[in-house]
């Protein structure tokens, strides 16, 4: 009788704080105070009431109305606007909430893996960095490692943070660098959103639709359904295909923002030229989600670094990475000047994030006459016993970094075996030869992973690594 009395008392406490419970206004993490939303683009703002909710959302004067869903989903489409702010944003449904300091500018996804993630803190000169931090129009927001083994519709974060001294040694650094250059050349408010991770693949980062567009991925396409689950205790395994593209950017999927920067590539180490088969499922999938067929991507080539093994498995990375160019709106920054062969996250983020904006600032916003890439390998001829190199993006002329003869040059005759070789600039060409090698068939450039060349253009971005034996 006694535990009758106590099911009837519990019951009835459920029911009331059933009741009670007050229906209100809730909004996923990436839309808050001190946010950059995209300019001269629609915004679309949403969230989450009770079902039949009408909700009205007001920007300046413009607002718009929704009703919300069975799932109590709501979201409005608003006029594109012009940079600038403070603004407010009021959304009045069952509740009202007042969004403060907001701002219209360029917004950027920054991922990939713990060369993007890595800090301002854990990079060149942090203390002068921190002390000149104070951007008030740059905001940058992180979100946290999570996993997920289905698309997640908000995960938490710390919101919006505007970049000051206290703030700025926590901002993703190649990104805060990069959106450092942009607002010093374009005057306007800088939104980063950083969704990164360090040693991840890019597997997990790539959605369903992305898979499906590379008819080369077929083997990971066919297991989808089976890609990511839970374990005995519960946890999924966050190198999965998808288990983060689930748990780390579905959740923003109907923002607007300008375009991507991508770091990442390590961990995809062995990979060859399948990796590049894997950038372009990431970057075509990316694009189907956030409805941007033409989202620019720019992307960091890797470093060079003692990985041990086999030496050519990083310039075989480099390989797919460049070829990923081919893809309309890309761009790759190029760091083999910049490295550290003891440490897998060189302190030089300041010349990346720089040399990823160039990209933008040339190819995405129309900047005239700027060298934005160094020399890429366009095609070689064999002249005699030496073999002729031209370059894409030479710039005005070709130049050593260091004053010294180029190195890092290799040729090989019809035995396939590479032998040392010399380089001499010819304006914009490169002619190679090798003592050892009298009829030269092929050449390569850089090709190992200690190799860090000193063949620059005259702005001094460097060249690419390439092998013409592919």
């Amino acid at each position: 009788m006694k535990s009758k009395r106590l099911f009837i008392t519990a019951m009835f406490l459920v029911a009331v704080g059933i009741c009670t419970v007050q229906a209100e206004v809730k909004l996923p993490s990436i839309l808050g105070n001190h946010m950059v939303l995209q300019r001269e683009a629609p915004i679309t703002l949403w969230g989450w009431d009770d079902s039949g909710q009408k909700v009205t959302v007001s920007l300046g004067e413009d607002s718009a109305t929704a009703t919300t869903n069975d799932a109590g989903l709501w979201m409005v489409e608003l006029k594109p606007q012009k940079a600038g702010g403070p603004h407010k944003i009021q959304i009045k449904g069952s509740t009202e909430v007042t969004l403060q300091d907001i701002l219209i500018g360029e917004v950027w996804l920054c991922s990939g893996q713990s060369n993007m993630e890595w800090t301002v803190r854990q990079s060149l000169n942090p203390e002068e960095e921190a002390k000149n931090g104070n951007h008030p129009t740059i905001r940058h927001i992180k979100f946290p490692h999570r996993p997920s083994d289905k698309p997640e519709d908000d995960i938490p974060s710390d919101g919006w943070q505007v970049a000051t001294p206290d703030t700025v040694p926590n901002f993703t650094a190649v990104g805060y660098f990069f959106g450092r250059k942009l607002e010093a050349e374009l005057d306007v408010p800088i939104g980063l959103i950083g969704s990164n991770w360090g040693g991840t693949r890019i597997e997990p980062w790539t959605p369903p639709v992305g898979f499906k567009s590379v008819p080369a991925l077929k083997k990971i396409t066919d297991n989808l359904a089976n890609f990511p689950t839970k374990n005995n205790n519960g946890a999924i395994d966050h190198q999965s295909p998808l288990a983060l593209y689930n748990g780390m950017i579905h959740n923003f999927r109907h923002l607007n923002f300008r375009g991507a920067i991508w770091y990442q590539g390590e961990s995809n180490r062995g990979d060859g030229m399948m990796y590049h088969e894997k950038m372009k499922a990431l970057i075509q999938g990316w694009r189907s989600v956030f409805d941007n067929k033409d989202m620019p991507f720019y992307f960091v080539q890797l470093a060079p670094f003692t990985y041990g093994g086999n030496p050519l498995a990083l310039p075989e990375i480099w390989e797919a990475q460049e070829a990923t160019l081919a893809l309309p709106n890309t761009g790759m920054a190029v760091t083999t000047d910049i490295s550290n062969l003891r440490d897998i996250h060189p302190k030089n983020k300041q010349d990346v994030g720089v040399r990823l904006a160039r990209w933008a600032l040339a190819k995405t916003y129309g900047q005239k006459d700027l060298v934005y890439s160094g020399p890429l390998y366009k095609s070689h001829k064999i002249v005699g016993s030496t073999i002729v190199v031209s370059f894409k993006h030479a710039g005005s002329k070709l130049a050593s970094n260091d004053g010294k003869p180029l190195n890092h040059f290799q040729l090989a005759g019809q035995d396939g075996e590479f032998k040392p070789a010399v380089g001499m600039i010819k304006r914009d060409k490169v002619i190679v030869a090798s003592d050892s090698v009298a009829n030269p068939v092929h050449v390569r450039f850089g090709w190992h992973q200690l190799a860090e060349p000193n063949l620059v253009n005259e702005q001094g971005l460097p060249a690419s690594p390439f092998r013409t034996d592919k």
